[in-house]
């Protein structure tokens, strides 16, 4: 029990993460075989949805003062595990040469590069282990969302909400803007007291 009230941020992550592999596998049980467009599509907007999230974090702080490290990893593996499937069922449906033949795919590819790092320096021992280094490996999802939403708007899909959502991320994270909010989240505090 104390296992689950130190991580139930963790474990609500994972759970959210793993729900929508059950519309993937459902996908395999269909009459004809499974419909790739629509595996690529789910697997897609998960990778690209758990990146944004996770990119939220840091704004969430500047202006909440609420931060969870270990549910942030959790999200950033989520992040990465979808976007490994997703890049599988290409390969799966095209063969990994077609990986070269459009920009979009390329910085597809080289997103799920970046995030290979990132993935496996997601938990406390890489922490502990790279100490000051671990921070700056972690700024490389910055490129990650940068070439992954170049690789959606290069598909024409949905991809203005995610641009949106992380542009503003950037910018609350500028030190003027991020000073401000913390400036007025510190005032309210003293004011209640």
């Amino acid at each position: 029990m104390n296992f689950i009230k130190k991580n139930y941020g963790w474990l609500i992550v994972a759970l959210l993460a793993t729900f929508p592999l059950f519309i993937l596998f459902n996908m395999f049980r269909q009459e004809g075989g499974p419909n790739i467009d629509m595996m690529y599509h789910v697997s897609g907007e998960f990778a690209i949805r758990w990146m944004t999230a996770v990119l939220t974090c840091t704004p969430f702080f500047i202006i909440f003062g609420v931060s969870n490290l270990f549910v942030r990893q959790a999200m950033g593996i989520a992040a990465a595990v979808w976007s490994f499937i997703h890049f599988i069922i290409f390969i799966w449906a095209e063969g990994f040469a077609e990986t070269f033949t459009q920009v979009n795919y390329v910085a597809g590819l080289v997103a799920v590069l970046i995030l290979i790092p990132l993935f496996f320096t997601s938990n406390r021992k890489a922490m502990k282990t790279l100490k000051k280094n671990w921070k700056k490996i972690q700024t490389y999802s910055y490129a990650a969302i940068i070439l992954s939403l170049l690789h959606v708007i290069l598909l024409e899909k949905t991809w203005l909400i995610y641009g949106i959502i992380v542009g503003l991320g950037f910018v609350i994270r500028t030190p003027f803007v991020k000073n401000k909010f913390i400036e007025i989240r510190v005032n309210k505090k003293t004011s209640n007291l």
